[in-house]
């Protein structure tokens, strides 16, 4: 569950970069109400579940590299640039800096998940 919910938000963050360079490139702005919310809030849900099984791995098989500030950090920065990457006045190197650093942990974790498999 673990695995597939990481991906998924890899995917997320692939997706919230194009997201952004989309509405540059369009000069669009999207109605928050109608387009915004009803998006963040469904990763705010899926973030949530997600830290909870992390955290619960995390404390289960002890990881050298893995760290529940480093999730809870990631989690932080990807309701905020979820919602950011909908408009074209976000800071673009601010945003991809957010992005780069949760993508980071997310493969991290990927990594470290991979390596239990092995070794279990």
């Amino acid at each position: 569950m673990i695995e597939k919910m990481t991906e998924e938000l890899l995917n997320e963050c692939k997706e919230s970069w194009q997201r952004f360079l989309n509405m540059r490139e369009t000069n669009t702005s999207p109605d928050f109400f109608k387009e915004v919310k009803p998006y963040a809030d469904a990763y705010h849900a899926k973030l949530a579940i997600w830290q909870a099984e992390v955290e619960k791995w995390i404390d289960l098989h002890k990881p050298k590299h893995v760290h529940k500030i480093q999730i809870k950090n990631a989690v932080d920065a990807m309701d905020q640039f979820i919602v950011q990457s909908f408009f074209q006045q976000t800071s673009r190197k601010r945003l991809y800096q957010s992005i780069q650093s949760v993508t980071y942990t997310l493969e991290t974790l990927q990594r470290t998940l991979k390596k239990d498999d092995t070794d279990a």
